[in-house]
């Protein structure tokens, strides 16, 4: 057979607006013969167990052509140890344009079947090809010159997840031949609507900066396309399903940085599957806890997990990054604010925050010289300090966790009696237990210097030498990359928002004036190497107005995999932190805040943007905001009445109405 010398005219096009991946390209082959191929993918959307390939190729001149569509099972990860496979296939079948193979996982008895179906458009010899672990089917046609000739391949893919393992390959194989009888087209056609629904949804229009439109739209269809939320067995990965860094894992990411876009973005059961998740990991959560020597049903959440047990195998992120449990307790918070879905707490929200608040009242210790509660020997969200002492974010997520699920308790109480008495008989909380959380909570301990009027990040951080990141040698930037971690740990250098992450999250506690103080101190001394640290500081920049400033930190958030800022696309997309890119654009430029848990708007336009647009879900009402030089318009577009403060000015909607708000001069 020819084989290709030169590929020319190469060109990969990811359609965002209808979810399709096409490849065109011309090879030239040994021969001299030319072959145009146009080939067009899609996972779809709809049927979670379909993709579908469409793979079409023309040649300049008659031709004998064989094609072979063929599945691999023979897998080797690229961090692999000795080349060793991710699986171990068990069985395969071969049909008339039929492939089906059986795989399970080398370390874990998790099985996967998948089949595929093809056709093609033109009368074909063909013949299969058995290899071992990849079957295949091979066509022998005559090609005639310029006339395409389509290659339709359905993929269906079973897992033991879903399906006895006794009936994988069949249901695979019956799935695929489903799939394929209603043609490529169709499917197509089902899964570009699919996708126009969603964007109807989560749409951010910015007029006037093409580059900052094309990063956003590149930055929702990760996130749309990463979770569909219609299984709360699952979560989201760090890289999503884009690259084999994190191994798929689920941190705490998904609180802080992707659920406030699908509470906003998407139907609200999606973000209500994704603390599904987290309380069907409760039994794990207060298994870990007990390996660690906590007891009565306290909990502690994984670091790294994909079933509930912690994954983490570095003692300083595994035993002492505990701040993960706060935020596990604020997407509850977040969900429940967002949807006023209270009766979340009785259907294992209140269990969540029981067996996380019994963590934290176990985890403090009193300090006699302090007069108060002390947490030691942490991590906080900045992992270039490790094994400190009350480290301020951390304390403030305990303390507030202490008090929200005691307040919670009260609202149970309140309001669904039966299921209190439920909850309080199976969880074995009484008063006296709610009334100690409190106590805790009160007396909870926050470095603080008086001379620089802010709290310090944790104990003795002002032993550093204080030295802004701009007077970095840039050749010694990133830091990770060229400092040994004795000399990082020793430094005053911060990775991401630490002390600054508990006032993005709970603006209503930090007047603004101290949010100025915290801001101006930590930002220069931050080094911005975490994929989740510059879309915080752009929201806490717009709030402070420091508008060039906080641009400079969306760019940066917003085109880090386009353009490869890190230097680590190879690895894959930072999908979690394009959860933070959202929130650079909602809650920073477009000013979207909850305060005295109503909403309200006092957004600022970016120089040289005419305009940002971006629906908005907000308690059953679905809402369209449009921000200009000239003001602020809401859209009501269906739902329930609802009223908001646009630059302080109150206002009732109805569903159709609208109103506008000029900036103040």
């Amino acid at each position: 057979l020819a084989t290709a010398t030169v590929v020319s005219q190469f060109r990969r096009e990811l359609d965002m607006q209808h979810g399709l991946l096409t490849r065109t390209f011309t090879a030239t082959l040994s021969n001299g013969i030319q072959v145009a191929v146009v080939a067009t993918r899609l996972l779809s959307i709809v049927e979670d167990d379909v993709a579908a390939i469409a793979y079409q190729l023309q040649t300049d001149q008659d031709a004998s052509v064989e094609i072979e569509p063929y599945l691999d099972a023979h897998v080797i990860n690229e961090d692999a140890n000795w080349d060793s496979t991710f699986w171990e296939p068990l069985s395969q079948r071969t049909d008339v344009e039929h492939a089906v193979v059986q795989s399970k996982t080398q370390r874990l008895d998790f099985h996967l079947a998948v089949a595929m179906q093809c056709t093609l458009s033109c009368d074909a010899e063909g013949q299969s090809g058995d290899k071992a672990a990849c079957p295949s089917w091979i066509y022998r046609y005559p090609s005639k010159a310029n006339q395409a000739v389509t290659l339709h391949k359905v993929v269906a893919v079973m897992s033991s997840l879903n399906v006895p393992i006794d009936q994988l390959s069949e249901r695979a194989s019956a799935q695929a031949i489903a799939a394929a009888k209603q043609g490529f087209e169709a499917i197509k056609k089902t899964h570009q609507a699919a996708w126009l629904s969603k964007w109807a949804k989560a749409d951010i229009v910015i007029d006037g900066d093409d580059s900052a439109q094309q990063a956003i739209r590149f930055n929702i269809f990760h996130l749309l396309q990463t979770f569909t939320g219609v299984d709360p067995r699952l979560n989201i990965g760090p890289k999503g399903f884009t690259g084999e860094k994190y191994g798929g894992s689920t941190y705490w990411d998904t609180e802080a940085y992707c659920l406030p876009f699908y509470l906003a973005s998407s139907d609200i059961s999606v973000a209500k599957n994704l603390l599904n998740y987290r309380f069907n990991h409760l039994p794990q959560a207060i298994a870990n806890a007990e390996k660690l020597g906590f007891k009565n049903g306290a909990a502690l959440y994984p670091m790294v997990t994909m079933n509930g047990e912690e994954c983490h195998n570095e003692w300083e992120i595994t035993f002492e990054e505990i701040h993960r449990n706060g935020a596990i307790a604020y997407g509850i918070y977040n969900y429940i604010r967002h949807s006023q879905d209270w009766h979340h707490l009785t259907e294992g929200g209140l269990d969540v925050l029981t067996g996380i608040a019994r963590f934290w009242v176990q985890r403090v210790n009193w300090s006699q010289a302090k007069q108060a509660y002390v947490i030691l020997g942490v991590t906080g969200p900045n992992e270039y300090e490790n094994n400190v002492n009350n480290n301020y974010y951390t304390n403030f997520m305990a303390q507030w966790s202490l008090n929200y699920a005691a307040e919670c308790w009260s609202w149970v109480e309140a309001h669904e009696p039966e299921a209190c008495d439920r909850l309080t008989e199976a969880l074995r909380c009484d008063e006296k237990e709610l009334s100690n959380w409190q106590a805790v909570a009160s007396q909870m301990y926050f470095p603080y210097d008086e001379t620089l009027g802010i709290y310090l990040q944790q104990d003795g951080f002002l032993d550093k030498v204080i030295e802004p990141a701009s007077a970095l040698d840039p050749q010694e930037r990133p830091i990770n990359q060229h400092w040994s971690w004795d000399r990082i740990l020793r430094s005053c250098y911060i990775k991401q928002a630490d002390t600054l992450q508990g006032m993005f999250f709970f603006e209503d506690k930090t007047a603004l004036e101290s949010l100025k103080k915290h801001f101006d101190y930590y930002e220069p001394l931050t080094v911005h190497e975490s994929s989740l640290s510059a879309c915080v500081h752009t929201v806490l920049a717009c709030r402070l107005n420091y508008t060039k400033q906080a641009m400079s930190l969306y760019e940066k958030a917003a085109r880090l995999d386009l353009d490869d800022g890190n230097n680590e696309v190879h690895e894959g997309l930072h999908v979690t932190a394009m959860g933070g890119t959202w929130m650079s654009l909602v809650y920073g430029f477009g000013g979207m805040k909850i305060l005295n848990d109503g909403l309200q708007f006092d957004p600022q336009l970016p120089e040289g943007w005419t305009r940002l647009t971006f629906p908005l879900n907000w308690r059953g009402a679905s809402l369209k905001v449009s921000i200009d030089p000239e003001g602020v318009t809401i859209d009501h577009i269906e739902g329930k009445r609802t009223a908001c403060h646009v630059h302080g000015q109150a206002f009732d909607l109805a569903a159709g109405q609208s109103i506008h708000q000029q900036h103040p001069s």
